[in-house]
């Protein structure tokens, strides 16, 4: 009887801290959704590169200084700095330059739905790199998602060489670098503390950033008040807030089921995009983001279900 009474209320417990994690890593997705279209604002003053390097630059400053007063003497071994270096140069300079120059190109309410298909990269390239077999259920669901994201993506009037469905592209592509950011990451995230990698990542990214910056400074400009400040909420809660929270969910979250997560993204990104940039949503884009959602849940519905499976034993 007491043993039962001590699995139960150990069980309980485990839940709960779990779902910490859990919350941690919904908390970051969201203030990431609402990045596209703080970075439509921010457009009015910065292009792309240098916006994402400015960025970085101040999330990089904000962790050095909470290092700092944390006292955190904690020094990384040689490989796992060169592991923070490459997730920080894919996790930041790469995707984040690839996301800026792909929302520049369509609108945020595509490349909110588009983020949506990232668990489903993810997934399939768990199973290429690493032969993690792929329940038929999750295989259908990469299917699913993977139609989704060409619905939002095709559009029959579109031109050759139109901007939106470069954009999409590069929003997919970054998808695959998001992907092997994560799976970087989570081989230090549980040696060290969120905030010692979080600033290695952000300082090899924002260090990367900046000469790549150069290539737009023909286009640089006093920024106007409203992309100052964005460029600050872009750089405080979008880079530093939400890495640590979600490097924090990574701890005990598998990369497919923290990035499926994601799937939270088109829900709150079109929503301020409707909101806050009026923009017009067509219906395939709507019906596409639907799919992508669909195909999202049933990649990784077998994987909840045997983490649960085995919880229970």
């Amino acid at each position: 009887m007491n043993t039962n009474l001590e699995k139960y209320q150990q069980n309980v417990k485990t839940k709960k801290g779990s779902s910490i994690y859990m919350w941690a890593s919904i908390v970051a997705v969201l203030l990431w959704s609402t990045s596209f279209v703080g970075t439509k604002v921010a457009y009015a003053s910065f292009s792309p590169l240098t916006l994402g390097a400015a960025r970085f630059v101040i999330a990089a400053v904000i962790l050095g200084i909470i290092l700092l007063f944390k006292k955190d003497t904690t020094k990384p071994s040689i490989k796992d700095m060169g592991l923070m270096a490459v997730s920080g140069i894919l996790g930041t300079t790469i995707y984040f330059g690839m996301e800026n120059i792909g929302v520049e190109l369509t609108t945020a309410s595509n490349a909110a739905l588009i983020v949506a298909s990232y668990p489903a990269i993810t997934a399939l390239i768990e199973f290429f790199l690493y032969r993690i077999k792929i329940p038929w259920i999750k295989g259908v669901g990469i299917i699913i998602a993977m139609v989704g994201v060409y619905q939002i993506s095709y559009n029959p009037h579109a031109q050759a060489g139109d901007q939106q469905l470069i954009g999409n592209i590069i929003l997919i592509v970054a998808g695959f670098v998001f992907a092997f950011y994560n799976f970087t990451t989570r081989k230090v995230v549980k040696k060290y503390s969120m905030i010692t990698v979080s600033f290695y990542q952000t300082l090899a990214g924002a260090i990367t950033f900046i000469p790549i910056a150069f290539i737009e400074k023909s286009s640089w400009q006093i920024p106007s008040m409203n992309s100052f400040l964005m460029l600050l909420y872009l750089g405080v809660f979008c880079s530093v807030i939400a890495f640590l929270l979600y490097n924090y969910g990574l701890r005990k979250l598998s990369s497919s089921s923290a990035v499926t997560l994601m799937n939270l993204v088109p829900i709150f990104g079109v929503l301020f995009s409707v909101i806050i940039l009026h923009e017009v949503v067509r219906m395939s884009q709507f019906i596409g983001g639907i799919i992508v959602i669909l195909g999202v849940v049933l990649s990784v519905r077998e994987t909840n279900q045997k983490k649960i499976r085995r919880n229970e034993n």
